[in-house]
């Protein structure tokens, strides 16, 4: 809890409440079914749930935004990002049916009303959304491929409505196509070593019907 005090300084008890329940959770669900490796169950806050609020370093989500994370794996980077903002709703998706039994557990187990999960490819997902958030499940065409339609058309933050990828090393050739793409360096949010060659990247997309 320090290290995400560190960088987020307005957390209500429940939240606090919230996060702390994090370890205990994983730690449990996970010599069930391994979703996260032991080192990461080790740094579970710095390398899952702070890597995952990276997102919200470059753009906080407006009450009743809706948030598609796609191949969620554990529940990232949905879960942090819902305790992190309880009146937006997150749809948590991921096509392993293992992983997404754990992420209803811990949902389950932290009370969090404002998640929702479905065990699918996100092809098969209806719907449109805000933002689609994801931790590296693909190379950037390839997910722009599988995310295509599901944006919502409005846009109402700061950023336009699109993709919000969390992506390290080198991404030039992966975004050679995609010059509206802007890269976001988490070095300069989090000073932690781990995040030295993380990034968020945005990529706004226009809605389709």
């Amino acid at each position: 809890m320090e290290l995400l005090e560190k960088y987020f300084s307005n957390f209500s008890k429940d939240q606090k409440n919230k996060f702390s329940k994090l370890q205990e959770l994983y730690q449990d669900w996970n010599l069930k079914i391994n979703v996260v490796s032991r080192k990461d169950i080790d740094e579970l806050y710095l390398r899952h749930v702070l890597h995952s609020l990276g997102i919200a370093k470059v753009q906080e989500f407006l009450p009743g935004t809706s948030i598609l994370d796609v191949g969620t794996g554990g529940g990232f980077p949905g879960i942090p990002l819902a305790i992190l903002h309880p009146e937006t709703n997150f749809h948590l998706v991921d096509s392993i049916g293992k992983k997404i039994k754990v992420v209803n557990e811990v949902v389950e187990g932290l009370g969090l009303k404002n998640v929702h999960t479905t065990n699918a490819r996100v092809e098969e997902v209806p719907g449109h959304y805000d933002f689609i958030v994801s931790r590296a499940v693909a190379a950037m065409p390839t997910f722009v491929h599988w995310t295509t339609g599901k944006i919502a058309k409005q846009s109402k933050h700061e950023l336009k409505n699109g993709i919000l990828y969390l992506k390290g090393g080198d991404l030039s050739e992966e975004l050679a196509d995609y010059p509206k793409a802007v890269i976001y360096e988490l070095p300069d949010f989090f000073e932690e070593d781990f995040f030295e060659t993380k990034k968020v990247v945005h990529l706004p997309l226009k809605y389709k019907k």
